[in-house]
């Protein structure tokens, strides 16, 4: 059985909710894209309790049903007498069970339901509604399909809008859990390694156990892993976005490997997609939660000096190095593949290296903001701004693969500059290198 990391903050909010069910019914909702470890985690959770764990197979609804009615009785000894033809009789059965017995629920692909019978959302919200006064259930609902879980609950035309009592949005594992996890299959891990490891997977479970669990754990054993005609990393990018958008991809496509490519401001992208793209990467953002617009720490929101990127490293990895390379894999040319990826990657992996150590500085340090900083025409620009507001100070890197490349000189003269938008605040002037992850 593979080994649990991590995932202690979570765990505990899930117990929290699960004691607090059994005096009120609690619906929870827990997102979070695709391979990112939902399931495990919930089955983790459930694994000392009264549960049932069912997942939502895309079969006639009375087939549906019929497993979901079976896996109940084993599971929470809830008994039915008859045949179940629907999925509203069943959920109904399962509330006036939850009048008199306290169990955790789980139902996986939520979102699927939407193909085997829309109208039961509908129905869910009218059982849930006047059900819910006595109940002690403790649902939790999931799915990997990160847009239409969104749309099914934040959408306030939907009629399960406003029923969640909680949301957990699950994220990658930290910097610290992915160092952990490296280390414990490689205990003579070199920090090139973890680099590599991030630059693949985020912080994302089934990526790093996919190289893990086939002893790719190297730098260049992981970049063998990923060029082989058996990757799932080859195609996986592609299969994830084509689930959350539909067969209408091709722009959004464009748009990912524009960015991917360091074309980062809407009048870059807008101009090589030779059209006006602001609603294609607003919904990459607020629909897809693939892109996020970021701008110069402390500047205002209308600020024009903005960039776009791709939050997720393996979408990053996909599109600047497997997308564009397609003709490649078509023809089996994986050496050639390696050697593209391995030509840029040292270029490449310098921005990977500023993420982590943002995405490390966040979970070690007291930060209330923390971001990049740079002045129109991307002058002065600044690796890592972390600053503390409530100790008024701030800590400004510098951030090089290797140390000697560190020129602090050069960044106290850029600091000075941002200093000015926080005259009353102490800052100190920091370098750090692969020498520090």
């Amino acid at each position: 059985m593979e080994k649990f990391y991590d995932r202690i903050r979570e765990l505990d909010t899930l117990s929290q909710i699960e004691k607090q069910s059994e005096k009120s019914a609690c619906f929870t909702v827990l997102t979070g894209r695709r391979r990112i470890g939902k399931t495990q985690l919930l089955k983790h959770f459930i694994s000392d309790k009264k549960s049932a764990y069912l997942f939502t197979s895309r079969n006639a609804e009375r087939s549906l049903c019929e497993q979901w009615q079976k896996k109940l009785e084993e599971s929470i000894g809830l008994k039915i007498f008859g045949t179940i033809e629907t999925l509203s009789d069943l959920f109904e059965q399962i509330m006036a069970y939850s009048q008199n017995q306290h169990f955790t629920l789980v139902i996986d692909e939520f979102q699927d339901i939407e193909y085997i019978n829309k109208a039961f959302f509908s129905q869910m919200q009218n059982i849930w509604d006047s059900q819910k006064a006595g109940s002690k259930i403790n649902l939790i609902v999931c799915g990997s399909i990160y847009s239409l879980m969104t749309k099914i609950f934040k959408d306030d035309k939907e009629p399960l809008f406003g029923r969640a009592t909680h949301t957990i949005h699950l994220k990658p594992f930290t910097p610290s859990a992915v160092k952990r996890i490296l280390q414990d299959f490689n205990p003579k891990y070199k920090a090139e390694d973890l680099l590599c490891l991030y630059m693949l997977s985020g912080g994302v479970a089934k990526y790093i156990f996919l190289l893990m669990n086939a002893d790719a754990t190297t730098k260049s054993k992981m970049i063998d892993s990923v060029c082989n005609m058996a990757s799932p990393f080859l195609v996986d990018g592609r299969d994830i976005l084509i689930s959350e958008i539909g067969k209408d991809y091709g722009i959004y496509f464009s748009i990912l490997q524009a960015i991917s490519r360091g074309l980062t401001s809407q009048s870059e992208i807008d101009s090589i997609i030779q059209k006006n793209t602001g609603a294609y990467l607003q919904n990459l953002q607020k629909v897809f939660g693939i892109t996020e617009q970021i701008r110069p720490l402390l500047s205002k929101i209308e600020s024009r000096n903005a960039r776009w990127q791709i939050v997720d490293e393996y979408m990053l990895f996909y599109f600047r190095f497997i997308y564009s390379r397609q003709d490649l894999i078509e023809l089996g040319n994986y050496d050639m593949l390696k050697e593209l990826i391995l030509r840029d990657y040292e270029t490449f992996t310098g921005k990977t290296l500023e993420r982590y150590f943002t995405a490390k500085l966040q979970e070690e340090e007291m930060v209330t903001k923390i971001g990049g900083w740079w002045n129109k025409k991307s002058l002065n620009e600044i690796d890592i701004i972390a600053i503390n507001d409530l100790e008024k100070s701030c800590r400004i890197y510098e951030v090089k693969r290797q140390a000697k490349n560190i020129h602090l000189d050069k960044v106290h003269d850029k600091a000075n500059v941002f200093m000015q938008n926080i005259p009353d605040y102490t800052h100190e002037v920091l370098g750090v290198s692969m020498d520090d992850m």
